[in-house]
């Protein structure tokens, strides 16, 4: 009898025991959620749309990990947006003005300058995390071209949607298609090759963007900023919840350039501060 009962005891100790544990994983797991600025636990998952061929804004690394200055500036955002949750989605460049149209992606982080074209059909945040100057890039040994009129009937290598393209296009029309636009399928890389192979005569890039997409030195940068625009996060138009996401966006820039982490990201990526 006396076994019984110490056995009886022993078990309602090892049911105690379990409960508590069970109870113990379960205020962890909730403590691991990001709370909403009303203290719950749901956030908002958002879906952000970037690519995986611009050196140090969006690529793959050695180790195989999505990363670069637009990338780990998403990072840096969602531990500052505690109502949202940030998972990014990849894709070909060409493909994320679509994949937002068709909302498979809620905004886009890959570099985009605003321009009249796009603000008509897009939402932009407010506060640029880079300004771009873009230039025409060339060989280093050309010294023929300097200016948009100098590509008149020569070859200028873009991507499709960019806004460099943009850039290109409205020349075009002006200019009675006088550039012939050979468009790429996104991959930054591939401007050195194109031009070192003589299979276009120019591209067009930012002042910062050369040296990440030629670390050997093969081309130059020519001419003076053809346009400075600011870049931004893209969201959809017309939408209140975009619109919401996008002003907290741009209160979390605001922090981060005061605090210098914006400046520190520039530097480490891009090689030198380009966010002002």
């Amino acid at each position: 009898m006396k076994n019984r009962y110490k056995f009886s005891t022993l078990l309602m100790a090892l049911v105690i025991f379990a409960v508590g544990c069970g109870s113990t994983e379960s205020t962890n797991q909730a403590s691991v959620a990001k709370p909403t600025d009303g203290g719950s636990a749901n956030v908002k998952k958002i879906i952000v749309g970037t690519g995986t061929k611009f050196p140090n804004v969006c690529f793959i690394d050695e180790n195989g990990k999505l990363t670069g200055y637009d990338v780990e500036l998403v990072r840096e955002l969602d531990q500052r947006l505690p109502g949202y949750e940030f998972e990014f989605q990849t894709m070909e460049f060409a493909n994320l003005l679509l994949s937002l149209e068709t909302k498979k992606i809620d905004f886009i982080a890959h570099e985009m300058e605003k321009n009249p074209e796009r603000e008509q059909k897009y939402l932009f945040n407010k506060e640029p995390y880079v300004v771009w100057k873009t230039k025409l890039i060339v060989t280093k040994v050309n010294n023929t071209i300097q200016s948009l009129d100098d590509l008149k009937g020569k070859k200028a290598y873009t991507t499709a949607t960019s806004a460099a393209a943009q850039i290109l296009e409205n020349y075009n029309k002006a200019n009675n298609n006088a550039i012939n636009i050979v468009y790429s399928n996104g991959s930054a890389n591939d401007a050195v090759n194109q031009l070192t192979a003589g299979r276009a005569d120019a591209t067009l890039g930012s002042d910062f963007s050369r040296p990440l997409i030629d670390p050997q030195g093969k081309l130059k940068t020519v001419g003076e900023p053809l346009v400075s625009s600011n870049v931004l996060f893209m969201f959809r138009k017309d939408e209140p919840e975009a619109q919401a996401l996008a002003d907290q966006i741009d209160e979390a820039i605001k922090q981060l350039k005061a605090d210098g982490t914006l400046t520190k990201l520039s530097n480490q990526w891009l090689g030198g501060d380009y966010t002002k």
